[in-house]
């Protein structure tokens, strides 16, 4: 149970999300698909409440981008240069890799994005992002288990 409990809050917070939260759930003895599935949830959950709460977060994020007087992250200019070029589908689906999938949904919806779509897309993309993951994770251990066999 604590093991479901960790790979769920994994799966939910920022820097870890699927693509850290489905492998951990693999290595620690839950197969592929109940590892899929949970640190799916708990990514989706955090995706949800933050579209369902983007309002307050931008006006947030507007008030912080005035008071630092920066210039925009490598990570926000990333996430707009893919914007510009492939949309929503291209920042849902890139986002998780490259800034993080709760950046990438921030940022979808304030360049414009709906809320639907964005869900839409999103959750897809970490939907292919868990199997993904979940899939190299259990190529990988096998691979390192055969050639420890094959050395051993």
């Amino acid at each position: 149970m604590i093991t479901y409990l960790f790979v769920f809050l994994a799966g939910a917070a920022p820097g870890f999300e699927v693509l850290v939260a489905v492998p951990l759930g693999i290595l620690r003895g839950m197969s592929i698909a109940t590892a899929v599935v949970v640190g799916f949830a708990g990514n989706a959950l955090t995706i949800i409440l933050e579209i369902m709460v983007f309002q307050k977060l931008k006006t947030w994020w507007e008030s912080k981008k005035k008071t630092d007087g920066k210039t925009p992250s490598k990570r926000t200019a990333r996430a707009e240069k893919i914007w510009k070029r492939f949309g929503i589908p291209g920042l849902a689906l890139l986002g998780p890799v490259l800034i993080g999938s709760h950046l990438a949904a921030f940022l979808a919806l304030a360049l414009g994005s709906s809320k639907s779509q964005t869900a839409f897309w999103l959750l897809l993309s970490l939907a292919i992002w868990s199997i993904v993951f979940g899939t190299l994770t259990v190529f990988g251990v096998d691979a390192f288990f055969w050639t420890r066999q094959k050395i051993g």
